[in-house]
């Protein structure tokens, strides 16, 4: 329990409430429900901060089973190639704090935070983690191949639920996944017109 979170629990008064949860939600490792649950996702969500505590948020997706668990206190997930800012690793090498957030919007419509410790390995000394089998390794290359350019290690300390109250019921469809690619018109191209906005600054300087 961090320092803000019991002094907001006193101000407020959900201490009893807040405490009923840490004893029957909250653990600090992986137990096999939350195995299972993560190697069925196909999407999550990250959260990171650098050094000063400014904060980023991403999206990281795959094949199910994408985010893979090591054991019970260590799970990896891959790092493909990406627009080449390098915003959660760059805060990941500065500040090893990370907040994971898996949502199932398909089957069960429940949600999982996992918090704890990162790192950052890269493809090629995947096999030099003293928690990865042949087996695994071998299973990781024939699904993921030579996509991922890096990985992203975490240990954790705390794993518990979010509930399922507002979480939307979703219905997928199949569209056609190119990872890694440079395609401007399928990576949205300048959806938000950014590019733009800087053009139009830019002639106003």
């Amino acid at each position: 329990m961090s320092r803000g979170e019991r002094l907001l629990q006193e101000k407020y008064g959900t201490g009893k409430r807040a405490a009923s949860f840490y004893r029957n939600q909250m653990l600090n490792f992986l137990n096999q429900q939350m195995r299972s649950f993560i190697a069925e996702q196909t999407m999550m969500f990250i959260a990171t901060a650098d050094a000063n505590g400014n904060c980023d948020s991403s999206f990281r997706a795959g094949l199910p089973g994408f985010a893979v668990v090591l054991d019970e206190y260590t799970l990896m997930y891959p790092e493909y190639r990406g627009n080449g800012v390098m915003a959660s690793l760059g805060n990941i090498s500065e500040n090893p704090h990370i907040g994971i957030m898996f949502i199932d919007f398909i089957e069960q419509q429940i949600g999982l935070h996992v918090n704890g410790q990162a790192s950052i390995v890269e493809h090629d000394d995947l096999q030099l983690l003293k928690n990865i089998t042949s087996s695994l390794l071998e299973e990781i290359e024939e699904r993921e191949g030579n996509k991922p350019e890096r990985w992203v290690q975490v240990k954790v300390e705390e794993a518990y639920i979010h509930c399922s109250k507002h979480i939307p019921k979703l219905k997928p469809v199949e569209k056609m996944m190119d990872w890694g690619t440079d395609d401007e018109k399928k990576k949205g191209g300048d959806f938000f017109h950014a590019k733009r906005e800087q053009v139009k600054k830019a002639r106003k300087v």
